[in-house]
């Protein structure tokens, strides 16, 4: 297989870090350019010094010229950027967006919840949503590929296949779901500077978080019913990480035991993800520094209930990971080139 030249855009955050240190083990994978705003002329060692070993570029201003180079983009940006670098797009070129730019099927969606009028509309209908366990196989027919965020990552794993076999009642999920600090950015210390951030856990985005459009639209694919859920993030005191808990309440006549069996069948081919016994506990230590998600059905005390346990790496299956894995099934490159 020959290799192909890669830039990354917005290589110096938490999510782009991480994708460094996943691509420069890629084999099919050149790192061409890495790009940045305030970090041009630095070099990517300065932001983890376990990359000062590799022979990587110095970080330079994105410019579309760069374009004629490279056969990935992997945009890291903050939301809308990735907008701007779809238009300059020629056809041998793949754009991997780890951010939501085109995680919304309509800009008018986007606009209600980002708060920004979406600058490539006509570029959606071109992409995918790629959630790669479920959707990765339609890969190779789009150009531009949308990695889900790290919460509905968390999320959609467990409920997809139970939504598919009409498991589950679909109103009143509860989804509450705690994450490392790392999920807000490099920015959280000094947006959460009062918040005791080492020693607390914060709620935030109570009711509203964008996120919640994600899992709405995706979860409606897979039912005809009306669909209401509550979904609540936390920041915790780690730095990476997230454990989901989703209350749920069965159809009739669905046991725990037909819950996770659909499970395992389910996702028996996945390299990725892991069904549990009934029960176990999980913790986010199970996930850290790989790109597996843990899924754990517990039994509650209440009849024709149950709770989910799902425990992903935030940076990785819910950001960095992801992406590469979307890249390895876009290229038919080895699913596990690169990942663990």
């Amino acid at each position: 297989m020959p290799n192909l030249n890669a830039l990354v855009a917005g290589s110096t955050g938490y999510i782009g870090v991480q994708l460094i240190k996943i691509l420069v083990k890629h084999k099919y994978i050149n790192i061409k350019y890495l790009c940045g705003n305030t970090s041009v002329g630095k070099k990517i060692s300065n932001y983890d010094k376990t990359l000062s070993k590799k022979n990587l570029p110095t970080i330079i201003k994105f410019d579309k010229k760069l374009l004629k180079d490279v056969d990935i983009v992997f945009t890291a940006l903050p939301n809308g950027e990735a907008q701007d670098i779809s238009k300059h797009l020629t056809t041998n070129i793949t754009l991997i967006d780890l951010a939501a730019d085109f995680r919304l099927e309509k800009g008018s969606e986007y606009l209600k919840w980002y708060k920004q009028k979406h600058r490539a509309v006509n570029l959606i209908k071109k992409s995918l949503y790629a959630l790669p366990e479920i959707n990765g196989h339609n890969l190779s027919k789009y150009q531009i590929i949308s990695c889900p965020g790290c919460y509905p990552t968390s999320i959609l794993l467990p409920l997809i296949p139970l939504f598919k076999k009409n498991l589950v009642k679909v109103k009143n999920i509860i989804m509450d779901s705690k994450s490392g600090y790392s999920g807000a950015g490099r920015g959280v210390h000094k947006k959460y500077k009062d918040k005791n951030l080492y020693e607390s856990l914060s709620a935030y985005g109570v009711g509203f978080h964008r996120h919640n459009s994600e899992i709405d639209q995706v979860l409606k694919k897979f039912t005809n019913k009306k669909l209401s859920f509550n979904f609540t993030p936390h920041l915790t005191p780690m730095f990476r990480g997230i454990l989901s808990t989703i209350y749920i309440d069965l159809e009739n006549n669905v046991t725990q035991s037909k819950v996770i069996k659909i499970l395992k069948d389910f996702y028996k081919k996945e390299a990725f993800v892991k069904i549990l016994n009934a029960d176990s506990l999980i913790s986010t230590n199970d996930v850290i520094n790989s790109n597996n998600c843990y899924i754990s059905v517990c039994k509650s005390k209440y009849k024709g209930k149950i709770i989910i346990l799902s425990a992903i790496d935030n940076l990785i299956k819910g950001g960095a990971g992801q992406a590469v894995q979307n890249l390895n099934m876009k290229f038919n490159f080895p699913i596990k080139t690169a990942l663990k």
